[in-house]
């Protein structure tokens, strides 16, 4: 199964599945905002996107990653809005027989949404003024 959202607001976690017999690895990440963006301290990030464009370019790569690794399941929520420091502006949750194969799959999922996916970062710094984020790992 895949589930995909860009949602308003803070993000609400997957529950982890304790039901779950045949899927060895449940693998959890939360993007956060750190107090720092490119060195600098800042109040908050907000997040863009291109409305529409996004939410299928981000489920489409859910979709691509799947098949590419052997998974069960992939759930992502990504937040746009102006978020604070300490609060999750990306969780996703990968479901997988192994850790290798989920670890992967994670990796090249987060990779893959922040070069192709149409959302955008800025940071708020410390004055106010908002600049331009770029994702440099």
């Amino acid at each position: 199964m895949i589930i995909t959202e860009i949602v308003h607001g803070r993000i609400i976690h997957f529950p982890t599945d304790e039901t779950r017999r045949d899927e060895g690895a449940e693998l959890v990440f939360n993007g956060r905002v750190r107090s720092t963006e490119n060195g600098e301290l800042i109040l908050a990030l907000e997040y863009e996107h291109y409305s529409g464009m996004a939410e299928k370019e981000l489920n489409g790569l859910a979709q691509e990653t799947v098949e590419k690794f052997p998974l069960r399941d992939l759930f992502c929520r990504h937040r746009i809005g102006r978020i604070n420091i300490g609060e999750t502006s990306l969780h996703v949750a990968i479901w997988s027989k192994h850790r290798k194969e989920g670890l992967e799959a994670m990796t090249y999922f987060i990779t893959e949404l922040k070069k192709r996916v149409p959302i955008w970062k800025w940071a708020i710094l410390r004055d106010g003024e908002k600049v331009p984020s770029e994702c440099i790992h």
